[in-house]
């Protein structure tokens, strides 16, 4: 059987990487850590490890259980997996928000201006006057000595249990939704209430992700599932595709997170 044909194109290189872990796994029977994945990347592991052969299992964890971004474990389903056996760190620290303003995106940026890769680094979370972040126990000294400013504010990150973890409330409001076809661009329009227009262009700049992936063709045609995310203007999921209307059109349903 091709696995490939269950996923898209641009996914196979990951696919490659997350069956060389199972391989590994089945023939040493030792447990496979990985860094931290996207929600996709979780997915697709679950998804393949079920093919094994071997009776394995696969476990996540990113902090709490409202983490986005975790690490993988794929064990023997006799090991003995806790929180303790993913190695992480939650590093925190204060800054004075009523003179600067600090956006996820400059904690990201600041982060990897280390030469740290990104996949290093689990869920961030900015707010009253804090920063957090998850990453690795093995690089959380070398972080804590070398990231000391993040835009204009000087900052003294420490390492704090994982039970001090911020827990952010997010909640998914659906709404219906009538488009001519599942391009990303045509649904990028409905949910966000663009023109197609100023849809493409936001697409082919690169301000558009799917799937925590940036899609720059607007000819990309989603699927059920998929999370989108648009800079400046949040993220949205499609939740379901209903099927056809008497004219040909799709109804779908569709979440913006608030």
């Amino acid at each position: 059987m091709d696995i490939y044909q269950h996923f898209r194109k641009e996914e196979q290189p990951f696919i490659d990487h997350a069956l060389s872990w199972i391989r590994d796994v089945e023939m040493t029977y030792q447990p496979k850590l990985t860094d931290f994945l996207d929600p996709r990347e979780q997915q697709i592991v679950d998804m393949l490890a079920g093919t094994s052969l071997e009776d394995l299992q696969v476990c996540t964890y990113g902090g709490s259980p409202a983490a986005e971004r975790k690490r993988v474990m794929i064990a023997p389903m006799y090991e003995t997996i806790t929180e303790d056996s993913f190695h992480l760190a939650l590093l925190q620290a204060s800054y004075h928000n009523k003179f600067i303003s600090i956006t996820h995106r400059d904690v990201m940026g600041a982060f990897l201006s280390l030469g740290v890769k990104r996949k290093k680094l689990g869920d961030i979370t900015v707010a009253d006057g804090q920063v957090q972040m998850i990453t690795t126990d093995e690089i959380a000294m070398y972080i804590r000595l070398n990231l000391t400013a993040i835009k204009k504010a000087s900052i003294s990150l420490e390492e704090k249990p994982l039970s001090a973890i911020i827990e952010s409330e997010t909640t998914w409001v659906p709404s219906d939704y009538i488009v001519s076809s599942l391009r990303l661009d045509t649904v990028l329009k409905s949910i966000y209430k663009l023109s197609r227009k100023h849809a493409a262009e936001m697409i082919t700049k690169g301000l558009v992700k799917v799937n925590h992936k940036v899609a720059d063709d607007k000819k990309f045609t989603l699927e059920e599932g998929d999370i989108l995310s648009l800079r400046g203007k949040g993220r949205s999921k499609l939740v379901r595709i209903n099927g056809y209307t008497k004219k040909d059109n799709i109804s779908i349903t569709a979440a913006v997170l608030k």
